[in-house]
């Protein structure tokens, strides 16, 4: 829980009764390799922080898996229209790695906003954080070739390319499985 406190407290100091509050209230969860943590058609009730392990989150079109997020060590795992207006979502989030989550529910993120209002910040600057790289990935599917969006995921995300499936890495950049393996062999 360290981790993520220190998180959490680099992006805007805790109060010594903030810090208090978040060790009572949040939990800790060990989930195993291949868990759907959310299912499509259902509400997103808490938020997780990954200490340790791999998770997708992806939707399905046309009776096919379309990963639009990874999330490793260190990164939030929400369905943001979901989780945010508690409303059910079109998203499936799975485990790809078993992984190691603190988490926190809608409800008592709501009480930490109101009765500690300095974690407003917090929370503001962590959604634009995921938001640029929401905004950065889209820019990347509309404006570059094949080859380029590949490269620009393994700028970004070089750890995670031994940890994924080509068919995963493929459908997250919007291409075929095939292109992924022409690009590794330098045939692209």
């Amino acid at each position: 829980m360290e981790q993520l406190l220190n998180y959490l407290h680099s992006i805007n100091a805790l109060s010594p009764a903030l810090r208090e509050h978040l060790l009572d209230t949040l939990k800790f969860r060990s989930v195993q390799k291949r868990t759907m943590m959310l299912k499509a058609g259902h509400i997103s009730r808490y938020i997780y922080f990954i200490q340790k392990g791999l998770a997708r989150c992806f939707y399905i079109k046309n009776d096919m898996e379309v990963n639009n997020w990874f999330m490793k060590e260190g990164d939030v795992i929400v369905s943001v229209r979901s989780f945010f207006s508690q409303t059910p979502g079109y998203e499936w989030i799975e485990t790809l790695e078993d992984t190691e989550v603190y988490y926190i529910s809608f409800d008592e993120l709501q009480y930490i906003y109101l009765h500690f209002p300095e974690f407003n910040y917090t929370g503001r600057q962590i959604l634009q954080h995921y938001y640029a790289l929401s905004e950065e990935r889209l820019y990347s599917l509309r404006m570059h070739r094949s080859n380029e969006r590949y490269e620009y995921f393994m700028h970004h995300f070089p750890d995670l390319s031994a940890r994924l499936p080509n068919k995963y890495i493929a459908s997250y950049l919007g291409v075929r499985h095939e292109t992924i393996s022409r690009i590794r062999a330098g045939k692209w």
